[in-house]
């Protein structure tokens, strides 16, 4: 068992670790248990019951979060000609092509997400080793291979996200900051539960929505009540 700081052990007494706590409650508490002076990240973890070793039971989509992330999002549009004016004037912090290109591969990454039109892909998918691993590289189903340049860059800086299960099953997700309050934060986390129980994968049996934990960033996991959270999106 890791060794934690004064702080967090009076942070953790606040938690009933025997309850599950119905979504505002959660969050409730978990505002209550920040004990650092910056404003924190709330972040969620969501257990499915599902094997994603197989590919008919893979879990992954994109959501606009209603209240956003609290943070500005840096985008960069690799594009070139008249999507690359589109790119700058839909918002766009960064638009080209090669001049980027060479940028990353000397190290930069000045940017939280990336998007491409189609027709630069096959060059943008030469560093694809350096993007990916980092969650940079645009995918079209996430929406962000498109050439409706405009709509992806408004949706990425309104606060969307695109979410994916791993290997064990969960999926970890931000829904906003602490400084959000009780209410936006909630909106956010019901939208993104009902988004992942819309695209429950016809083959998973069982119970499909497992367990939720959410925490801010430096504090202990609050479990959720995963029947009373389906209720509320539904």
């Amino acid at each position: 068992m890791p060794n934690h700081g004064k702080k967090y052990s009076e942070s953790r007494k606040k938690i009933d670790s025997h309850k599950r706590y119905d979504v505002e409650e959660a969050i409730t508490v978990a505002l209550e248990s920040s004990f650092v002076k910056f404003d924190e990240t709330i972040d969620v973890a969501i257990n499915l019951g599902v094997d994603p070793r197989h590919a008919d039971q893979m879990v992954r989509g994109t959501v606009i979060l209603p209240n956003g992330l609290g943070k500005e999002v840096k985008v960069l549009v690799f594009a070139k000609g008249e999507k690359e004016k589109e790119a700058l004037d839909a918002g766009a912090d960064f638009a080209g092509n090669d001049e980027f290109i060479d940028k990353i591969k000397g190290g930069w990454f000045g940017f939280d997400k990336a998007v491409a039109t189609p027709d630069v892909m096959g060059v943008v998918g030469k560093i694809g080793k350096l993007l990916g691993p980092r969650g940079l590289m645009p995918n079209a189903k996430t929406g962000t291979v498109t050439f409706d340049i405009s709509r992806a860059v408004n949706e990425l800086k309104a606060g969307k996200i695109d979410f994916r299960v791993e290997k064990a099953g969960i999926i970890h997700a931000p829904i906003g900051k602490v400084s959000f309050g009780v209410a936006k934060l909630a909106e956010n986390l019901n939208s993104l539960i009902d988004k992942i129980m819309r695209l429950k994968p016809a083959s998973s049996k069982g119970i499909y929505l497992k367990n939720i934990v959410i925490s801010t960033t430096m504090g202990p996991g609050i479990k959720v009540d995963t029947a009373l959270a389906r209720e509320t999106t539904e």
